[in-house]
């Protein structure tokens, strides 16, 4: 059975989620704040295999660099967002000087996601593209639960007002990869808490 833990972390109460099964684990989206970051791994006493970027926006890699070199573990990234990390105009970081933080110029990914299902010392997962909040988002469907970035969140959906963002393609993007999941699926977005596919499809003002 797989856990899933999480803190919010940074100035955008971003999640960062861990999974792990007791002996290997995942970073998904490792927002800022590593000191906290590290110490929720290190509580699970599983070992970090890797780490998965439901997209590249500053909230979600703030603390990408300094976790991959702790941990010396590869980065995975939608080909579509590969050249964001390293760009604080694409990333969004261009504005935190002015909020008293750095620009974030992560270093490259180590590899690109192909729609596919990933195994991680048996921990699998299948990504599929949810684009709308931004062009290269993805989300990560494992058997009972699915991690969906910035896509859909509990009574809403990820702002669309940004680069690459297009509210119908993210509407269309939910229905046809996250909709299409049992009812009783968990969903852990990048923003706020968890819900269900069916408490989304019943009550979220954006399809109701």
């Amino acid at each position: 059975m797989l856990n899933v833990e999480h803190i919010v972390t940074g100035i955008a109460e971003e999640n960062t989620y861990v999974v792990h099964d007791g002996k290997s684990l995942l970073v998904i989206d490792p927002g800022s704040e590593p000191g906290r970051i590290e110490a929720m791994i290190e509580k699970t006493g599983a070992t970090p295999v890797a780490i998965l970027l439901t997209h590249t926006h500053y909230d979600h890699i703030g603390a990408l660099d300094t976790i991959r070199e702790k941990y010396q573990i590869p980065v995975y990234v939608s080909p579509k967002e590969a050249e964001w990390l390293g760009n604080p105009e694409l990333n969004l970081s261009i504005s935190l000087p002015s909020r008293g933080l750095q620009v974030i110029e992560a270093k490259p990914a180590d590899f690109t996601f192909e729609l596919k299902t990933y195994d991680f010392n048996g921990m699998r997962f299948k990504v599929v593209e949810t684009p709308g909040h931004s062009i290269g988002s993805v989300s990560f469907i494992f058997d009972d639960f699915a991690i969906v970035g910035d896509a859909l969140f509990n009574g809403s959906i990820g702002r669309t007002d940004l680069y690459t963002g297009d509210q119908e393609m993210l509407l269309e993007s939910i229905q046809r990869e996250l909709f299409t999941l049992s009812d009783e699926t968990v969903i852990y977005p990048g923003h706020r808490g968890k819900s269900t596919i069916g408490h989304e499809k019943e009550t979220n003002p954006f399809f109701n």
